[in-house]
């Protein structure tokens, strides 16, 4: 009796040891981080994305430009051409939290290759040992590519930092792997209509 208490407690401890050893590394990973992302140990069951086909008509009325539907749910994001020729779906990052999370129809304004990255006003409040600059490369959080959105402050952009895709870790905008936004940036023009819910 003794023997298998002593065995159910050590087990007990083993798991409870190994939880936390987990949550310090993930937390030490995220150190260097320029986007906020919480305890990664508390979001692995939750890192996966939707990979349902949709069709394009219950979102949009044309395919004029292209669409590019984001849904914050499933973590995924889906692009129609203008001729329906091709349809991707690739998984994405979303924001951290719903207060972050921006919802609604906006479009691509701008495109830029190597883009470099300023932290948002509200960003430096609550981050103030951020930097207030970082120039194209590897420490870009932008990744290689980035769709610039007629919302202010609001991306599709890449990362380089490769464990944020398919969780809530944004400030805001909406993330893909680096070889994902290259083929995505690609495929849109300035005008390409996107719709997130």
């Amino acid at each position: 009796m003794g023997n298998k208490s002593f065995n159910a407690l050590t087990r007990r401890g083993f798991l409870a040891g190994t939880a936390a050893a987990v949550g310090t590394s993930a937390m030490a990973q995220n150190a260097n981080s320029t986007e906020l992302e919480g305890d990664i140990s508390q979001t692995l069951r939750r890192n996966i994305s939707s990979f349902r086909s949709l069709d394009w008509r219950p979102y949009f009325d044309t395919l004029a430009n292209g669409a590019i539907l984001v849904d914050t749910e499933s973590r995924a994001l889906h692009f129609w051409n203008q001729d329906q020729s091709v349809y991707k779906l690739y998984p994405t990052s979303v924001p951290l939290t719903e207060d972050l999370t921006r919802r609604g129809r906006t479009e691509v304004i701008q495109k830029v290759e190597g883009p470099s990255w300023r932290p948002t006003p509200s960003m430096r409040e609550r981050n103030p040992e951020w930097p207030d600059f970082v120039g194209p490369g590897p420490d870009n959080p932008l990744g290689t590519h980035a769709l610039y959105l007629s919302w202010t402050y609001y991306r599709i952009h890449g990362t380089h930092d490769t464990r944020k895709i398919g969780r809530r870790s944004s400030n805001g905008c909406i993330g893909l792997y680096n070889e994902h936004i290259s083929e995505l940036f690609a495929m849109t023009t300035v005008g390409t209509q996107v719709l997130l819910i």
